[in-house]
């Protein structure tokens, strides 16, 4: 039953909220794919008011991390080796380079669904590390909507 409710949290997160079935976000939420389309190259470059990371750092930051535990899930130990802090460094992309991005970070998101779909026996570390993931794209989503209000998808409903 975890696995489930995991994999139904991740899609939710990712491809947005049906109308009445909504966890985390609010009743038609857009997700974190669709959000990001609706942002320029400049948008996702831009540097929010006094600093830190671009949402195209953060979109990076991201696909790196769905990619390290795509290849734990193939059975690799990609973490002892793992740069985190790499895709802090990127700032600006241009418009070929977003597109770019953004379609990583869908392969690398999709390809994590279908592994959270798979059966997998899990250690309480590996299960941590699951749940950690949700909730890394959660963190992530709602730091990129504080940086560019464009991103925010629809109120809160009474």
């Amino acid at each position: 039953m975890l696995p489930h409710v995991l994999l139904k949290l991740f899609n939710e997160l990712v491809d947005g909220s049906a109308e009445q079935a909504a966890w985390v976000l609010n009743p038609l939420d857009p997700g974190l794919m669709r959000s990001l389309e609706t942002l320029s190259a400049a948008q996702a470059s831009a540097v929010p008011p006094g600093g830190g990371a671009s949402i195209a750092a953060h979109v990076d930051h991201l696909r790196y991390g769905l990619e390290l535990l795509n290849r734990w899930s193939r059975g690799e130990e990609p973490f002892a080796e793992a740069d985190y802090s790499a895709s802090w460094h990127l700032i600006t992309v241009s418009e070929a380079e977003w597109a770019s991005r953004r379609h990583a970070l869908a392969r690398e998101a999709y390809a994590w669904r279908d592994a959270l779909s798979q059966p997998r026996e899990l250690d309480a570390t590996e299960l941590a590390g699951v749940v950690a993931s949700i909730v890394h794209l959660a963190y992530h989503l709602g730091a990129m909507r504080q940086i560019d209000r464009a991103m925010r998808g629809p109120a809160a409903q009474d």
